[in-house]
């Protein structure tokens, strides 16, 4: 994790200086009518559905394993708690990316009318400047971290979906390309902390 957090920070770092500004001119205009598909699709890493999802699903469980017994009800609270795991990684890496992105400031490309990687106004409260990081690229990676940690089968594919999600940040002009780094790094080391508390 050590490893992974430093080169991560790394990439984080270089891609502010050297690749934000100019990744971000070459995507297409923000708004550009033949996106609509990327912006739904984009909303399939969005923190508040995916909690909402996994919190109805976890409000099933509680309310059908009381009406069964035996093997079935057990099965049913195993699934319930792998749930309870999946619902705090994606929550607590949520948590810290919403402290991140107050006290960093980090304005969203164009906001003050260029691609400037270095716009920053702390402490503003203001959503134009909560670009850094990536809230759906730590819910994405959060995602994928701790369904892969459950079921290590559907690795791939989750790695996918947080790659997608990733990338329509990117073309949606929502984000620099550190702040969808700093994201995923954000969830992936969120979700093994509390895989951890889990353990």
């Amino acid at each position: 994790m050590l490893w992974l957090s430093a080169g991560l920070g790394a990439a984080i770092i270089v891609l502010m200086y050297a690749i934000d500004a100019w990744e971000i001119a070459q995507m297409p205009k923000r708004g550009t009518p033949s996106l609509w598909w990327l912006r739904i699709l984009t909303d399939f890493g969005k923190d508040e559905y995916v909690l909402a999802v996994l919190a109805g699903l976890l409000i099933a469980v509680a309310i059908v394993s009381p009406a069964l017994r035996g093997i079935q009800r057990s099965l049913l609270l195993g699934l319930g708690t792998r749930l309870q795991f999946i619902f705090w990684a994606v929550a607590m890496s949520n948590l810290v990316t919403e402290v991140l992105k107050y006290c960093v400031g980090r304005g969203r490309p164009f906001v003050g009318g260029e691609a400037n990687a270095f716009n920053f106004s702390h402490f503003a409260g203001n959503p134009a400047y909560y670009s850094f990081p990536s809230g759906h690229a730590t819910t994405a990676f959060a995602l994928a971290f701790a369904v892969s940690a459950v079921w290590p089968k559907a690795r791939v594919a989750m790695a996918v979906y947080a790659l997608i999600i990733a990338a329509t940040r990117l073309v949606l002009v929502a984000h620099h390309p550190s702040d969808v780094v700093a994201g995923a790094l954000v969830g992936i080391i969120g979700a093994m902390f509390v895989r951890y508390w889990f353990a």
